[in-house]
Parts: C-alpha cells; structure tokens; sequence
C-alpha cells in the first residue's frame, strides 16, 4: 500500500497515557507489521491495508494540543515501516520540548544495518528512548517492575536526562473511553481495541 508523503497510516493514538513510557504522554499506534508474533498484544495492528490516513501536520497539531503532553511513543504495529514519516513528526515535537520514544519489534542492530527499513537510522536519530526486540510469548514478563513485556527486549536511552524515567511498566492496562462512548484498552495485559 503506498501512503501519500508526509502521511501515515495509524491505528490509534491517545492523550495522556501512563502506561506507554515515562510521564503523561501522547501514543500512536501506526498500522502494519510483518512480525506476527504469537501473543501479539495488538494483532489487529498487523495488516497493512489503510485504516487512518493522517498527515504528519495533523498528528504534530494533536500532539502539541495537549498541554499535558511531555512526550509522544510510537507503537504499533512497526513503527519503523513508516520511519521517515514519524521522524517529521518526533524532529517537530522536539523543537517543542517533548521527548520521544519508540517501540520496536526490530533489534538495534536490525535497524543500524544496511538492509534496515528505510529512514530507520533518521527515526532513530530523533529517539530519546528506543524498547526494542520482537515479544516472544515464552520470554514473557509480568512484573509491574518491568518496563518490558519479554526478556529478550531492551531498553535504549539515548538521551541522558531520560535515564531516571524508566519508570512505567508493561504490567499495566488503561482504558481511554472517547466521546464517542468508543473505547481503547492498552498495555500489555490487554489488547489495543477500538469499538
């Protein structure tokens, strides 16, 4: 599926989460992984196929609207799939004074070499803090101490100062309900729905 430049494909996205990295932080969800890991927390996230078009102004603009926002986490689905688009977004909300983080069922290494998705080094560059590896169900945690949900994953802090903020943990579950009377459960507990 080709997405129109400076767009992305989403699933989702929340305001105010505690549970998806340190503080009170924006989430988008992007939609498409080719991982398919068994106990996927978020198998509806796998497909490819379009679900919301957004521009990467529109998600910068909801992004920055919330002044409760410190930062955004890229989720998925793969948020590397779509590199070049959210590095737009993560450049932009850190000239704001946000910080950013991104989940990967890519290792580092995956996306430092030659054959990673394209733009992963421009994504990664922007990153203050990088949970990266595939969920592998038989090297699940649940601890509410762990800030990853298998023990293979790890956690990067590429920015200094982020150091003392690993402190969410993948052991806990929020439900965001819209004025819709829509709802979305997330956290590891659970699976990422919109109904």
């Amino acid at each position: 599926m080709s997405i129109p430049p400076n767009h992305l494909n989403i699933m989702g996205y929340v305001n105010r989460s505690q549970v998806n990295g340190p503080g009170s932080r924006a989430v988008l969800w992007v939609q498409g992984c080719l991982r398919e890991c068994p106990g996927c927390f978020n198998q509806a996230s796998w497909s490819f196929e379009p679900n919301q078009i957004v521009s990467v102004d529109d998600v910068v603009e909801r992004i920055l609207a919330d002044p409760e926002n410190e930062g955004v986490t890229f989720s998925g689905g793969e948020p590397f799939w779509q590199a070049p688009a959210l590095a737009m977004v993560a450049r932009r909300v850190k000239a704001a004074g946000l910080n950013v983080m991104s989940f990967s069922g890519f290792t580092l290494g995956e996306l430092q070499a030659p054959a990673a998705p394209p733009g992963a080094q421009d994504l990664l560059d922007q990153l203050d803090i990088l949970v990266d590896g595939p969920y592998v169900e038989s090297l699940a945690i649940h601890d509410p101490t762990s800030p990853v949900s298998s023990r293979n994953q790890q956690v990067r802090v590429f920015n200094p100062a982020m150091g003392d903020r690993i402190n969410w943990a993948s052991d806990q579950m929020e439900v965001h309900i819209f004025k819709d009377g829509s709802r979305l459960v997330t956290g590891y507990q659970g699976q990422l729905e919109n109904h």
